[in-house]
């Protein structure tokens, strides 16, 4: 991995472009960068399928993170492909309210009964572009009660609105990417099993359109680097620098 240069004489603002289900740890991460190299980061956060439209569209971002698949992204020739930098993975998670009975998740069968005994559920809408939502509609499916669960079903706005749902008692079991889940009125109860759903990976690029691409490949090589594994850890990541790459393009995990 790349050293983060010490302060340049010349410092830049860097733009950034990521999905919401690493907002919070990068958002962690900016200041101590900004400390370090003098450089300044401007973050933009959205749906991991409305961020990754936004790429291929052109919209200039120095630091563009987005989920696999990553052809239409490479293809764009919006990316410098090179620059290709996994930085982490995160898996949907179950949260129930604060102090409810915490339900069995530890097997595909256990996750069927707990859906189909709820009263109601809530999860980010896979239809906005939210890859929480997408995610979870695949394992419904997975499970085969993907029609039977749709009256239970309280679509949100990104994972805090479910998490906020949750919280105020409107539904019962809440479900979204483990670093959404931080509401001071819901309790992680753990992540789905693999079997049923594949851990979202979050990618970064250079972009080709980048303005500084020397800052640029410092905030990407920070954001992968081992000194920040702790910040994707305590958010219930997973931090690629911990982990031997298999391979990624066009891998979830």
């Amino acid at each position: 991995m790349a050293q983060i240069p010490a302060h340049d004489a010349r410092a830049d603002e860097v733009t950034l472009i990521a999905p919401g289900g690493i907002r919070d740890a990068i958002q962690r991460m900016i200041p101590d960068f900004e400390r370090k190299t003098g450089h300044t980061v401007k973050a933009t956060f959205g749906s991991g399928g409305g961020t990754k439209q936004r790429v291929i569209s052109g919209e200039a971002f120095d630091v563009p993170v987005v989920q696999p698949p990553l052809a239409e992204v490479i293809a764009s020739g919006n990316v410098i492909a090179e620059t290709e930098t996994p930085l982490a993975a995160v898996a949907v998670g179950v949260a129930v309210r604060k102090g409810a009975a915490r339900p069995d998740i530890s097997t595909p069968e256990a996750v069927r009964k707990m859906l189909l005994a709820a009263k109601s559920i809530s999860y980010p809408d896979g239809a906005r572009g939210a890859a929480a939502g997408v995610s979870f509609d695949a394992t419904l499916r997975k499970l085969g009660i993907f029609d039977e669960m749709q009256p239970k079903i309280a679509r949100a706005q990104g994972g805090a609105g479910a998490m906020a749902l949750l919280a105020r008692g409107e539904i019962e079991i809440g479900l979204t990417f483990l670093s959404e889940i931080h509401d001071p009125g819901v309790e992680i109860v753990g992540p789905l099993p693999r079997e049923i759903s594949t851990p979202t990976g979050l990618v970064g690029f250079v972009s080709t359109r980048a303005k500084a691409p020397a800052a640029a490949q410092a905030l990407l090589s920070y954001l992968a680097s081992s000194e920040v594994a702790a910040v994707y850890e305590s958010l219930g990541m997973r931090s690629v620098s911990r982990h031997t790459s298999r391979g990624h393009r066009d891998r979830e995990d």
